[in-house]
């Protein structure tokens, strides 16, 4: 079988950012996958469920609702190795195209107080599975250390050797 083009890159020294991971075309539409890396992998802690339970919900929220935005996103959600999400776009961007929208989202993450969207039984399928403290705590982590210290390093892959 072929490597899929994700387990090409050195995940060893991949640091939180937000790279693009690929992009694809539906119809006449390219479609940018975007990889929100939050930890580092394999050298950090991977998050716990509860609190990318919660990022989702708020990041999908923020994101599915903002002004500009809102039209292009196709969807946000967890990695399954709990590094981080993927955002799937509509049209062709690059990192640096969306870092004030991720500014934007993470901050509203970090800051966030109150009742969690669609954190309820009949909205969600684990709905009592979230922690809004420690989704905070992550959020204004990477927006802290990533995104508001953005390089090179943080939107390029490093292939694998």
């Amino acid at each position: 079988m072929k490597t899929i083009a994700s387990f090409t890159v050195d995940h060893n020294k991949l640091l939180p950012g937000v790279y693009v991971s690929r992009k694809d075309t539906a119809g006449d539409t390219v479609v940018t996958t975007f990889d929100i890396r939050m930890t580092a992998p394999n050298r950090e802690p991977v998050m716990n469920t509860a609190e990318i339970h919660t990022i989702e919900h708020l990041g999908a929220t923020f994101l599915r609702n903002h002004e500009k935005w809102a039209d292009k996103v196709l969807y946000f959600g967890p990695m399954g190795c709990r590094t981080g999400f993927y955002l799937l776009l509509a049209g062709d961007y690059t990192s640096l195209d969306i870092l004030p929208l991720m500014r934007e989202c993470f901050s509203f993450i970090a800051e966030y107080r109150g009742d969690i969207p669609g954190a309820a039984p009949e909205q969600c399928g684990n709905y009592l599975d979230q922690n809004l403290p420690m989704a905070n705590y992550l959020a204004n982590r990477f927006f802290e250390d990533a995104l508001m210290h953005f390089s090179e390093e943080r939107y390029t892959y490093t292939p694998l050797a």
